[in-house]
């Protein structure tokens, strides 16, 4: 089913606020929601969000490349995105990331082999003074999780795992 089908309404309401000389500004707001199901941006969402917009597949797709809020493939129900920039990994983020590895089983860009976390490592997610932090994306929206220890991280990631046990 296409976004256009999928979303009618929503789709219209997106559109609604541009004028069309800068329907291409609602690129964002629509690949948020075509993400909103599945939890990545497929071909076809691309493609159709491309051409309602009189923009290029390849704009699009430059735009998922660039922000870490869009995702082109399927992988974990939730992505945990580390900080590790300079401020962060002074305050220990790239420790946390390594350990985070190792208690996981996987290396950063992976997913865990029951499909609950893909682990991501991005550049700035404003909170510098609070690192080791990271940022969960799941269905429901994003949660920020700062000063955070690896025995408080897998709580969490335990208690995710029965979360998606629960919705299945």
């Amino acid at each position: 089913m296409s976004l256009m089908e999928k979303y009618p309404k929503e789709v219209k309401q997106i559109l609604a606020k541009y004028p069309p000389e800068f329907k291409r500004s609602a690129v964002m707001p629509l690949l948020y929601l075509a993400q909103r199901g599945e939890g990545y941006v497929t071909k076809s969402a691309m493609t159709e969000i491309a051409r309602a917009l009189d923009i290029t597949e390849t704009e699009v797709a430059s735009i998922i490349g660039f922000y870490t809020l869009y995702h082109d493939k399927k992988e974990g129900r939730y992505r945990m995105q580390v900080c590790a920039d300079l401020p962060c990994a002074l305050r220990g983020a790239d420790k946390f990331l390594a350990e985070l590895c190792g208690n996981l089983g996987i290396r950063v860009g992976e997913t865990t082999p029951d499909g609950t976390v893909t682990l991501e490592s991005v550049a700035c997610l404003a909170a510098c003074d609070k690192a080791p932090m990271f940022q969960i994306q799941s269905p429901d929206g994003i949660e920020y999780h700062e000063n955070m220890t690896i025995d408080r991280t897998m709580e969490l990631v335990e208690a995710l795992k029965r979360s998606g046990q629960e919705g299945r």
